[in-house]
Order: C-alpha cells, then structure tokens, then sequence
C-alpha cells in the first residue's frame, strides 16, 4: 500500500531461533539497536542470547547499533558457531 511502512524481518539461527521459539520476526525500520530491541521486547528470553551474537544487515556484518535498517531490509541474528 502506498504511504505504508514496510516491516524489517529478523532472522534468528541456532540459539537465538530456539530463545525467540521462532524463525523469523517482523518489526518496524529503524537503527539497528532499536530493531533488535523491539524483538527483544516481544521475546525478552532473546535479550539473554543477543550480546553474543553476530549481526548482519541485508548480508553485510553490522558492528555499529546505529546503522539504519530500511524498510523491506533483513537482518540475520547469528549466534557463535562451535566446530572446525
């Protein structure tokens, strides 16, 4: 619809999936800091999970809270991964 916001989706893998109990968020655009805290909001079992967690932002690593998500944009919430 025109004049309509479009969502940003979260995507969770590993532990920050199984802390959420779900694949995929949608949330409102905006700094990264602020996306992440309104999943975290909705799954406050996630918050626990967040802070070691990697971060990419339409497939680009994001090491900075404030880079801005745009509307239709992805971020991918990727915990630590083990093994060699």
């Amino acid at each position: 619809m025109v004049g309509e916001a479009r969502p940003v989706e979260v995507h969770l893998f590993a532990a920050a999936r199984a802390a959420a109990g779900v694949p995929m968020v949608q949330v409102a655009a905006g700094p990264l800091a602020e996306v992440l805290a309104q999943v975290v909001r909705e799954y406050p079992d996630l918050g626990a999970v967040l802070p070691r967690c990697s971060t990419l932002v339409d497939g680009l690593a994001a090491t900075e809270d404030d880079v801005v998500v745009p509307g239709g944009g992805r971020v991918d919430v990727l915990p630590p991964f083990a093994g060699g």
